[in-house]
């Protein structure tokens, strides 16, 4: 079983997977700023609920970013806790890819990077760009977008879908990756991607799903 976590913003969610990637159970929700408290009771709810339990894991995924910093350490600390403790792999992909796998009918997939500024993941680029918040609904223009539920209210993106489902996505691009490296990513220089300055977003090394 493949434990995913996505907390990259204020609408986490986790999901549970078989090892090919079929999910078990998904469970998303909006914390508002606490993002640090959620994850783990969450995750052993769900655990409950489908009658499994942690020693059932065979991997964990996790969402790499970019997107909240509190976030991102919670469920990446949580993450290479539930590794070592169970000696499993870890394996960490990027979310904001994860969220638009996760609504296929999106075309662009935004969370904060910070006071007023979001990463842009449009369908087909490549990679994050940073913009402000002013600017999303004429860079979305009309199309669908997943962002999380207080910044789809702050930037007026009516219809906006939540990225409660993003962490299914996950754990198949995961399953995907064990199938063909089943070590998993390194726990020593696993890292979050963190808030960039404004420029270039370069992609972190390791993570899945990144060019």
């Amino acid at each position: 079983m493949i434990i995913a976590l996505e907390n990259a913003s204020s609408d986490p969610s986790i999901a549970l997977a078989a090892p090919d990637g079929t999910i078990l159970a998904v469970d998303g929700w909006s914390v508002g700023r606490r993002q640090g408290s959620d994850l783990l009771p969450r995750l052993l709810a769900l655990l409950a609920r489908d009658d499994r339990e942690l020693r059932h894991a065979t991997a964990v995924a996790v969402g790499a970013g970019p997107g909240s910093f509190t976030g991102l350490r919670v469920a990446m600390s949580v993450a290479k806790g539930l590794a070592l403790a169970l000696d499993i792999p870890v394996v960490a992909a990027p979310s904001l890819v994860a969220w638009l796998a996760a609504e296929p009918g999106s075309a662009a997939a935004v969370t904060r990077a910070g006071a007023r500024d979001a990463f842009v993941l449009l369908r087909g680029e490549r990679e994050p760009r940073i913009a402000l918040t002013a600017e999303l609904p004429a860079i979305v223009a009309g199309r669908g977008v997943v962002a999380p539920t207080e910044l789809a209210e702050a930037a007026g993106l009516a219809g906006a879908l939540t990225p409660h489902r993003a962490a299914g996505a996950i754990a198949e691009a995961v399953a995907a990756r064990l199938a063909a490296d089943p070590g998993g990513d390194d726990l020593d220089h696993l890292e979050p991607i963190y808030l960039r300055p404004a420029g270039r977003i370069g992609p972190t090394r390791g993570v899945v799903g990144w060019p």
